[in-house]
């Protein structure tokens, strides 16, 4: 039987057994995994961001090693992957880093650009998910079971439209890490940076993670691993021969996660840590679109999408926003604010048809479709049972 491929540059899926390149473009940057639809928790980790940011800015910088610090500090912020060929890493005195690496460049942190940056990084981030936890600057986990439970698109296929959306738009590259929660999905996007994109599946996940030493679990520093390799304890398989009751008597609380982590196990939710705004969804068309009755079913799955977001976060919203980009690349939005909050699909459903069929016209074609609800309030009235009145 066949396995599904799915391509990280074309972004298309194929089928097949041994595959070593895609079907379609001959890329041999794939994924094959046996839980590729059905994993939805992601770590996205921008690739040495502050390098790629003035790698960016000044690409006479390209090839050559690149070290971001100095200052009052004299540590590196952060290098390049060219760099780091020579031993250079985070945290090292400067003096050690060009002791390694003389032919280094060294630049001091730009914040004010990096923060710039990073905002736009998140909002590519929000274009997938609004269930995103930002971590630092660069990185983020996101909760897509919103995808999964949706036929719209997979995590996994939302995930390589966004690293690809990230080097196409900003100009720097990111790694992914997919599994069924927060430990497994940040250990994953770490396998295979730069550009990586690693899964560890459910049903895999205590024989992917038994050879890795103990210091790869969150929590685990120096003191903690020279504390665990007293007693023996070294990599994660390791610790998988302890019972949790003897891991919390000898270390504390922190035992109970020990004991969880080396097993593959993380209740911890993805939480989101800013005040949601708005909420908002959009699809790219397969091909260019001008019939209403093909529209249709996108703007019900949208819709139901939206709405979705809305009653998770116990709010309502009063205004509905259509965004359209017509084969020309010309973008449309149109806004209808109603005259009390709701939470229903239907009526988000019918308002925001309203809008796309006002917008129909003979050799008029849209390549991208997307529903934003705006103007939220907390635990707002849901609608009143009569059918709202649409002509706006």
């Amino acid at each position: 039987m066949s396995k599904e491929c799915l391509c990280r540059d074309c972004e298309r899926i194929f089928q097949e057994n041994n595959a070593r390149r895609c079907a379609f473009c001959g890329s041999p940057r794939f994924i094959q995994h046996p839980e590729l639809n059905t994993l939805a928790i992601a770590h996205l980790d921008c690739d040495a961001f502050f390098a790629a940011v003035e790698k960016r800015d000044n690409p006479s910088l390209a090839s050559k090693p690149l070290i971001i610090g100095g200052g009052k500090r004299g540590v590196v912020s952060t290098c390049c992957y060219i760099a780091r060929q020579y031993g250079v890493h985070s945290a090292m005195p400067m003096f050690q880093a060009l002791s390694a690496c003389p032919d280094a460049v060294v630049l001091p942190p730009d914040m004010p650009k990096y923060r710039k940056v990073g905002k736009e990084v998140q909002n590519l981030l929000l274009k997938v998910t609004p269930q995103i936890e930002p971590v630092s600057i660069d990185e983020a986990y996101l909760d897509l079971q919103e995808l999964l439970d949706s036929s719209v698109m997979s995590p996994a296929r939302a995930l390589i439209r966004l690293t690809n959306d990230l080097e196409r738009t900003l100009g720097i590259s990111a790694s992914v890490g997919l599994s069924s929660n927060k430990f497994l999905a940040k250990l994953a996007s770490d396998f295979d940076k730069p550009r990586g994109f690693s899964i560890i599946g459910t049903n895999e996940s205590t024989s992917v993670i038994a050879p890795l030493p103990v210091r790869k679990i969150n929590g685990v520093g120096p003191s903690l691993t020279k504390r665990l390799a007293k007693i023996g304890i070294n990599t994660v398989s390791q610790l998988q021969n302890w019972k949790e009751d003897d891991l919390v008597q000898r270390f504390g609380v922190i035992g109970h996660r020990l004991a969880n982590y080396a097993r593959g196990i993380d209740p911890r939710p993805v939480k989101e840590r800013t005040r949601r705004k708005s909420i908002s969804c959009e699809i790219t068309l397969e091909s260019n679109i001008n019939d209403l009755q093909v529209l249709k079913p996108i703007i019900s799955e949208l819709s139901q999408r939206v709405t979705d977001r809305l009653n998770s976060s116990k709010k309502a919203t009063q205004t509905i926003v259509l965004k359209l980009k017509t084969s020309d690349f010309k973008s449309l939005t149109r806004t209808t604010t109603l005259n009390y909050p709701t939470k229903r699909w239907q009526t988000v459903y019918e308002t925001a048809l309203h809008l796309l069929t006002k917008e129909i016209s003979p050799g008029k074609k849209f390549r991208l479709i997307g529903l934003g609800l705006t103007k939220l309030g907390e635990n707002g009235e849901a609608d009143p049972p009569n059918i709202p009145n649409l002509g706006l």
